[in-house]
């Protein structure tokens, strides 16, 4: 009895439970993996809205290279225009030109059949035409002036001859005129389509460009939106974890109160302590599902805290009240004590080490608690794989 007042009075590492503890590592753990991601998330958007801004540059820049193509076409249609006007000009010119050239040929052919007519005539009576004017004179002065017309003729002839000779070279320079007009037709014509083809490929070029772009800045903002989706779960994700461990650390506190309070609290003799029936069964099991792998003092030690929880004015009075008192023993959360209960897991040396506690022994003095070795904890005693407090 003095030993068990004596360990309930010395000052005790208050700690949490192996159950809390695992809580809030875990939690602490999905916290700092959630906020990775979060990072992670973050980052991406980061890049995501710089190649956003960056496709709105380009966007921006083909939109002013869009105005330049457009006022480009705007050129070239001018330019087509003026050009389709020039060959409609040209083809009224060299329509006219035709024309001229069809009156020029109907002159010459005029000037050459009368020219081949005097020539003609000239050729069959010219070797008796002086003969006949002297013959046919009645006097000298009938003579000269029959001689004056035959050199009138003769100056006819040589003015029809010139003009066919004109009208021969009118018609060559028509000609020429013509062709060159063709070839300048030709020559705009040609040029006219490569206008056509230029405002084409102009089109073209543009639209796909801007298309393109268009299209990245929609997957970009659409890849925005996702990450900024997910940044938002994660965040929400974050506060429900942070939550949690807020959780965790108030039951931490209560269960720090609680270990402090039984270290001062008063205490029961054994004697005092009516056990029911299965507490036998009961406890061995839980003694089975905790230390069931360790030496047959572990078992022991994990036994006594248990006893040790019943006698003090802190927790629960019963062997049921406390193993299943809530959110101390882990295998009663995870179901494995219903488990080994079931199935009558418990071993003889559990049996053994559960009578002995019963009993009144202890070989952990008037600790609460216990758990698994980890920085921080100084316990009161190191058995098997177990530290107790």
């Amino acid at each position: 009895m003095a030993l068990v007042l004596l360990c309930g009075f010395m000052p005790l590492s208050v700690q949490a439970t192996e159950e809390t503890r695992q809580q809030i590592r875990k939690a602490e753990q999905q916290r700092e993996e959630t906020e990775g991601k979060l990072d992670e998330t973050e980052e991406k958007l980061e890049g995501l809205n710089e190649q956003h801004s960056s496709l709105q540059g380009a966007l921006s820049t083909l939109n002013t290279e869009l105005t330049q193509v457009s006022n480009n076409l705007n050129d070239l249609e001018e330019q087509i225009a003026d050009k389709e006007e020039e060959i409609d000009d040209l083809e009224k010119q060299i329509a006219q030109v035709e024309e001229e050239l069809a009156e020029a040929i109907a002159l010459k052919d005029e000037q050459y059949a009368t020219m081949k007519k005097q020539i003609q005539f000239t050729y069959e009576r010219s070797s008796n035409l002086y003969m006949e004017l002297f013959f046919s004179s009645g006097s000298l002065s009938d003579f000269l002036n029959k001689n004056e017309y035959v050199e009138q003729l003769s100056a006819y002839q040589k003015k029809v001859l010139d003009e066919y000779k004109a009208a021969q070279a009118a018609m060559e320079q028509k000609q020429e005129e013509l062709e060159l007009a063709k070839k300048e037709q030709e020559q705009n014509r040609e040029e006219l389509g490569e206008f056509k083809v230029k405002v084409v490929a102009e089109q073209g070029r543009v639209s796909g460009l801007v298309s393109q772009t268009a299209s990245n800045l929609n997957a970009t903002a659409n890849q925005i939106s996702e990450a900024e989706a997910a940044a938002l779960a994660y965040e929400q994700q974050l506060k429900e974890q942070e939550e949690e461990l807020s959780a965790l650390r108030a039951k931490l506190a209560e269960e720090m109160r609680m270990a402090e309070l039984a270290a001062q609290s008063s205490w029961r003799d054994i004697s005092e302590v009516s056990f029911a029936e299965g507490d036998r069964y009961l406890l061995a099991n839980l003694i089975y599902c905790e230390a069931g792998g360790e030496s047959y003092s572990g078992q022991v030690a994990v036994g006594s805290v248990v006893i040790n929880r019943v006698l003090s004015s802190v927790y629960p009075d019963t062997v049921t009240g406390v193993i299943y008192q809530s959110g101390q023993f882990s295998p009663v959360a995870s179901g494995r004590l219903a488990l080994a209960l079931a199935e009558g897991r418990a071993t003889s040396s559990c049996y053994q080490a559960a009578d002995e506690v019963m009993g009144g022994t202890t070989n952990v003095g008037g600790c609460v608690y216990f758990r698994t070795p980890v920085d921080g904890i100084n316990p009161k005693y190191r058995i098997g794989g177990h530290i107790f407090y």
